[in-house]
This record gives structure tokens, C-alpha cells and sequence, in this order.
């Protein structure tokens, strides 16, 4: 191998796009770039009251170009060095394309129209069509939801397609074909101008889009057609055959190279989820469960395909052959909202901040500004601080994590959080322990939801931007669960996973295992459950578990 190859890996993130390049033979990350999109920054195109999240492409298309080429700037890296490219996205965030392959906010008359932009994973608008996807399943056979935890899901791919073409006429016209982003930037890159011709992920196609080996390819059209006639004729405009991410989708087109700087010798990789590609980054092991904690959580498990045939998990994201490490069966799972949940309670704290103290005459402005970005940005910590010294009792407050719906188990994207036990003596730190503590026991759930089907969880691999940041949390997390949980050293898992798979595309290495071993940084933290605390906490899950049902229930009778 030689010691010059370089290899850049691009993710793609809720608010931003990261890229970075990595010398391919011992993943020292040479230069990162980050870019935040500017419509999304804006809020353009959303509307968090009925949970309506889109993106523009362009958003999209400026940050990969940008990101790119500073990260190449500042590396001083010669173009004909890089060897390959490959990229991670947010997942299911799908969008209507033409039938060469351009997405319909790209042409004229849809520009600012919402439904013809990318349905990013968190939005939930299509609620409705899920539960009818998941209506309509029980009474087909085969079951088609086997492979996704026998529960379709609102942020899913066909969900937020039946409920593009049903809200938008204009859309529904024009709208050929249905397209992830993990899919769409490949092709972009590689100048691909005909649908028909895309390289669909196995990773997107078989957690998401009900794809899977045993069907022959998707569901029929008979089962989508009986759904809703607006479905009739989709699958014969999608795909039939998938690939993994270690596969090339082609190589760099000319005006890209051009736009890049770089050579068209350069291989472009297959897409794949971000917590997908995040996993490897994250040098995951058959077992251990990854989990990328961010925003929400995605939380990964790999296993040799033999030793877990015909076991099939209800209630997750879908188990895929090959969508994380080929050969290996690759088991999704996640919450909803997990920093998200952290991030609303400093929110509501920091109301008087953003809406009194910018308003105020007697204050200037800079002065204001300044002590608002300051005080906004030292509650988590402040408040994770005071939250570790209150004692662990089972009579603390309590609170179910479900504030932006339930991803798995069982998902359910109609569910709220709720929190219970509290008096006149709850204050601030009070309250976020227990909302910390509520995500932590959404992560068992899903551990318990895995090992009561048969599947093993040895520990866990903590990733993203909590598990560096937050030992108080991870702590808390490791006393929950009864299980070591490792830290990665990598700033950048999800990136460096798709640094790794771009390698493994450019024949650097034969199998991305390779890879992984190659290039990856190690882990440089490990916790370990405090005894003291495994009991108190195993009480208070209990406790979690009545009023999450108690909620659950009343969700029920109101719908």
C-alpha cells in the first residue's frame, strides 16, 4: 500500500455537512471542513408545530462542494492523491426526483416548495400513512414488515412518499421516482442523468424502503397499489437490485472534478446511513451495540449472518444482511430524541434570555447578545454539574423521553414525554436529571428489547457528540444498563466510516474489516457501572416502564 493514498470521507448531519481527508493506510485525519446549511439555519421550509422538517438540495449541493474543497485547501493535499470519496446522510430523508434523477425543487415552479425537498428523517408528517402501512400489513400476506420489526414507521420512506403525493397535486404530477439522499449524492457526483441507473444503497433500501432478498426486491406493486391507488406503478420506478457500501457507484464526472479540483480517476463509494457508516468509524464488534448520540440516537448491532438466521426482532429499524459490514447481519434501533430532549429543556430555561433580555432597551444590544450566547451555552453543563450531586433515591422525579415520539421499541411517533413526581422542591437540576435519566432509560429498553428476542449485547461503543461531552450521562447510562460502555477516541466516527468504506471502494482494502482495523483511532474512555447505583436504578426503570404504559394507554383512548 502505498503511503501517499488519500481518501475523504463526507458526512452529512442534521445541521451541517462535514468533510474530511484521511490518509488511507493509518486514518490520520489530515484536514475536516464543516459547512451549516443556510436555508435550514433560516428555518425555511419547516414548520416544527405540526413537525414538518425539509431541506433544500441546494443546501446540500453548496456544503459538498465548499467542505470539500477547504478541507483540500487546508490539507495541502495534491489531487491526484485523493483515490476516492464516499459519503454518509441522515436516513430516511427522501425526496421527489424527475426521471433523470433531478430532484423537483431543483426545477423551475418548485423551488420554494416544501414537498418537493428533501422529507428530512425527523419529520413526522406522515403519521397517518404509517399507521395505514401498518393497517394494511396485517392483512397481506407475507408479512411484509417482518424485516422492520413488524412496525412501520412515520419517518420512513414510503410512508413520506404516500403522504407527499397525497398532500401535493403538483408534486404528485411530476414527482417519477423517490430517492434517499444517502443514494442521491453518489449519483450527483458521478453525473448520473437517468434514474433507472442509480446505485440504490442496501442500507437505505433494506431498513427503510421494505427491500429485502427473500421478496425478490420490494413488495409487489399489488400490495402498495392496494394501499393506495396513488402508489400503482412506484416499484417499477425504483429498484430491484441494491449494493453495499463497500461498492463503487462510479467514478468523479467531469464538471465535479472540475468543481473539486480534483481528478475523474477518483471512485465515487455507494451511500449509507450515517450511524451505518458512523458504526465502523466507531470500529464496531459483533455484539456490541453502537450507538451514535446526538440529536436522537441511532444504536447499530452487527452479527455473523449464520448465527442469527431466522431470528427476527420486533420492534426495530429493520435487521439488514450487509447494510453496516458485508457478511455481517446489520440490526437497526434508536430513540427519537435524545440531545433534542436536552436541547428543549435549555430552551425553556433560556425563554427569558432570547425573549426579555433581547427586547430590553436598558441593555446593549452587543452586550445583550453576548451574555445570551454565554449563559445559553453553560446550562447543559451547569446543569449536568448540579444534576450529579443530587442523591439517587427511588422517590426522585421520574420522566419518559418520549418528547418527540418513540422511535423503537415499537415505534410510535404519536407518543409524548411526560414527567411525574414533582413538587415545589423540583428545581432546574432536578428536572434535568430526570430528563437525562429518561434517555437512558429509553437506551435500555431497546438493549432489554434485543436480549428478550435473542440476541446478545456483550456492551456498548458510545459515539457522537454526548458520549465525548458528557461523562455524567454515560455514567448514568452505564449504571442503567449493568454494562461496560467504551468511547471512542474519533471526534468524527460517522465521517471516518465513511473515509474507511471509501478505501475499502477504491480497492485499497480488500474487505472494509480491513479497513476498520487500519484506520481506526481506538477508544480512549471506558465506563463501568457503580454497583450502588444498578439496583436503585433497575427500581426506578420499573417505574419508567408503568408510566411510559400509562401513557401509552392514554395516547390509545385519545386517538
Amino acid at each position: 500500500m502505498k503511503n501517499d493514498a488519500f481518501v475523504i470521507g463526507v458526512d452529512y448531519g442534521t445541521d451541517s455537512v462535514r468533510s474530511v481527508i484521511v490518509v488511507a493506510n493509518n486514518g490520520t485525519e489530515i484536514a475536516s471542513a464543516l459547512f451549516y446549511y443556510p436555508r435550514w439555519r433560516d428555518g425555511l421550509y419547516c414548520d416544527p408545530s405540526i413537525n414538518q422538517f425539509r431541506q433544500h438540495p441546494a443546501d446540500y449541493v453548496e456544503g459538498l462542494e465548499q467542505s470539500i474543497k477547504e478541507c483540500l485547501n487546508k490539507s495541502g493535499v495534491a489531487s491526484n492523491k485523493v483515490r476516492a470519496i464516499s459519503i454518509d446522510t441522515t436516513g430516511s430523508t427522501p425526496i421527489a426526483v424527475d426521471k433523470s434523477g433531478t430532484p423537483l425543487s431543483m426545477l423551475p415552479g418548485f423551488e420554494k416548495n416544501p414537498n418537493a425537498m428533501f422529507v428530512l428523517w425527523k419529520d413526522h408528517t406522515a403519521v397517518k400513512e404509517a399507521a395505514s402501512i401498518n393497517e394494511h400489513a396485517k392483512k397481506i400476506t407475507p408479512n411484509y414488515l417482518q424485516f422492520v420489526g413488524g412496525v412501520y414507521s412515520s419517518e420512513w420512506f414510503w410512508a413520506k412518499l404516500l403522504h407527499i403525493l397525497k398532500e401535493d397535486k403538483a408534486v404528485q404530477q411530476h414527482c417519477y421516482s423517490w430517492v434517499e439522499h444517502c443514494d442521491w449524492i453518489p449519483f450527483l457526483l458521478t453525473g448520473g442523468n437517468d434514474i433507472a441507473k442509480m446505485k440504490r444503497s442496501v442500507c437505505s433500501a433494506g431498513h427503510k424502503a421494505l427491500w429485502a432478498e427473500e421478496f425478490g426486491g420490494l413488495p409487489p406493486d399489488h400490495f402498495f397499489s392496494s394501499l393506495d391507488p396513488l402508489l400503482k406503478g412506484f416499484t417499477e420506478k425504483l429498484f430491484i437490485k441494491t449494493y453495499t457500501a463497500d461498492q463503487p457507484a462510479g467514478y468523479l464526472s467531469k464538471e465535479w472534478a472540475q468543481r473539486l479540483g480534483l481528478s475523474t480517476d477518483v471512485i465515487v463509494g455507494v451511500g449509507a446511513f450515517d450511524a451505518h457508516m458512523g458504526a465502523v468509524g466507531g470500529q464496531i464488534e459483533p455484539y456490541y451495540l453502537s450507538k451514535v448520540m446526538g440529536t436522537s440516537t441511532c444504536d447499530i448491532l452487527v452479527a455473523p449472518v449464520e448465527e442469527v438466521k431466522g431470528k427476527l426482532v420486533k420492534g426495530i429499524c429493520g435487521q439488514v444482511p450487509g447494510s453496516v459490514i458485508p457478511g455481517m447481519m446489520g440490526m437497526e434501533a434508536g430513540q427519537s430524541a435524545f440531545g433534542d430532549a436536552y436541547a428543549w429543556f435549555r430552551n425553556i430555561l433560556s425563554w427569558p434570555l432570547q425573549n426579555i433580555l433581547s427586547n430590553s432597551k436598558s441593555v446593549e444590544a452587543t452586550i445583550a447578545q453576548k451574555i445570551k450566547e454565554e449563559t445559553i451555552s453553560a446550562i447543559i453543563p451547569a446543569l449536568s454539574k448540579e444534576a450529579a450531586k443530587i442523591p439517587l433515591t427511588l422517590d426522585n422525579e421520574l420522566a419518559v423521553d418520549w418528547f418527540n415520539g418513540r422511535r423503537t421499541p415499537d415505534a410510535n411517533q404519536l407518543l409524548k414525554g411526560a414527567a411525574t413526581g414533582l413538587n415545589l422542591g423540583t428545581d432546574a437540576p432536578r428536572m434535568f436529571r430526570a430528563i437525562a435519566e429518561s434517555t437512558c432509560f429509553g437506551a435500555k429498553a431497546i438493549v432489554d428489547r434485543f436480549k428478550e428476542e435473542g440476541i446478545t449485547v456483550k456492551g456498548l461503543i458510545g459515539l457522537g457528540g454526548v458520549a465525548k461531552k458528557s461523562p455524567f450521562i454515560m455514567q448514568m447510562m452505564s449504571d442503567i444498563l449493568n454494562a461496560p460502555i467504551r468511547i471512542h477516541k474519533s471526534e468524527q466516527t460517522c465521517a471516518m466510516g465513511a473515509s474507511m468504506f471509501a478505501a475499502t471502494a477504491a480497492g485499497i482494502y480488500e474487505k472494509v474489516e480491513d479497513a476498520m482495523h487500519a484506520m481506526g483511532q481506538g477508544f480512549d474512555t471506558e465506563y463501568f457501572p457503580a454497583k450502588q447505583n444498578v439496583d436503585v436504578y433497575a427500581k426506578r426503570f420499573e417505574k419508567y416502564k408503568r408510566l411510559g404504559n400509562f401513557i401509552l394507554n392514554a395516547n390509545e383512548e385519545n386517538v
